[in-house]
């Protein structure tokens, strides 16, 4: 090891998932480093779905420390470092592509295997680490998985530049035209992030979630929106559309029946992206016909693109999106199981769950 930490503590506070659902708030050795890394002191770090699978339905065995939106300030760097320095603001994406593999040459970065490599981590099997106080980031995301957070910007703005990065993945798969309607399933903060940047295109958002709240946010964001238990969802977006249906469809959320849903309200040819479906005990069940006869595209975009790396830090530091508009909670690291439950089980105006390690309760 290269003793490249001695400025900080020798210890630190972490949030360690133990198994059946269990988060224990601990005491460990605070990451030192090797050749190439960078130790990060993690200011802000949302809370992703992703990682709530991981923890609901014991996706992973324990123990781990999970959280991978993070933002925080260079705390130290291996002495081979010269692109940071202590003190820089950063955030740090968790994959990083090895650009030359099978996969990456047919631009499906999170099917690299590289990219299915973690490189940041608080300690035990690499898992994002960024429920911890401090993070040790590894040589190869140093080299192409970083960006620095320009003066102005808080921490908890931009943690948000990894989830804009899978969405911005997802609207160019689906390529939205001005003159297409576009139903986005789902209003939690990954839907309405899908509707910020739908709604740039220039395309007709119609929006759905159960919750009012929710509701209002994205009809300011610039959709059109209603209760997807209600008829008048489906009426609109064949009212729109010369009674053909969506162009395309987001489903933003995992609740069950919304891709079957999401089929019915589509027209012939339309592009369905599926982007909530990541559990693999989670099943779909659809009509074959609906795809086949009805010559429609089923896809699937999962995790970030490094080529949309700067471009998606561009879109949360310039404030062209009201990312903190979408946090409800701010919770300290201690209070962690209190954010997870709060993001588990949404209350009627409870939306981003952020968690702040350096704070007190």
């Amino acid at each position: 090891m290269l003793s490249s930490c001695e400025s900080v503590p020798a210890t630190m506070r972490a949030a360690v998932y133990r198994g059946e659902g269990r988060i224990a708030v601990e005491e460990l050795e605070t990451p030192c480093l090797e050749s190439g890394e960078i130790l990060i002191r993690v200011e802000s770090c949302g809370i992703c779905h992703t990682d709530l699978k991981k923890i609901e339905y014991n996706l992973l065995p324990p123990p781990r420390i999970y959280g991978h939106e993070t933002a925080g300030m260079v705390a130290a760097v291996a002495p081979d470092v010269t692109a940071y320095v202590p003190g820089d603001r950063v955030i740090v994406f968790h994959h990083v592509p090895c650009g030359e593999c099978f996969y990456c040459s047919r631009h499906l970065y999170a099917q690299c295997p590289q990219y299915k490599r973690v490189g940041v981590t608080a300690g035990y099997e690499p898992a994002g680490g960024g429920f911890s106080q401090y993070v040790r980031v590894m040589d190869w995301i140093v080299r192409r998985g970083i960006e620095k957070i320009p003066a102005g910007v808080s921490f908890d703005q931009a943690c948000w530049v990894e989830p804009v990065n899978t969405c911005l993945k997802g609207v160019r798969m689906i390529a939205p035209q001005p003159n297409e309607v576009v139903a986005i399933l789902g209003q939690g903060p990954i839907g309405l992030i899908f509707t910020m940047l739908v709604s740039g295109s220039g395309a007709s958002v119609l929006a759905s979630d159960t919750i009012p709240f929710r509701r209002d946010l994205s009809e300011g964001f610039g959709a059109e929106a209603y209760d997807p238990r209600l008829s008048d969802f489906e009426t609109r977006i064949r009212s729109l559309t010369a009674g053909r249906g969506a162009d395309a469809v987001i489903v933003a959320t995992n609740a069950k029946g919304l891709v079957d849903q999401a089929l019915k309200i589509s027209r012939p040819g339309a592009k369905i992206l599926l982007f909530a479906q990541t559990s693999v005990t989670e099943r779909v069940e659809i009509s074959g016909s609906d795809i086949c006869v009805g010559e429609r595209i089923l896809l699937g975009s999962y995790s970030a693109d490094v080529d949309l790396q700067a471009e998606s830090a561009h879109l949360v530091f310039s404030g062209e999106l009201p990312l903190e508009k979408l946090i409800s909670h701010r919770v300290a690291l201690a209070d962690i199981e209190r954010g997870i439950e709060i993001a588990l089980h949404p209350g009627e105006r409870s939306l981003k769950v952020v968690v702040r390690p350096q704070e007190a309760v």
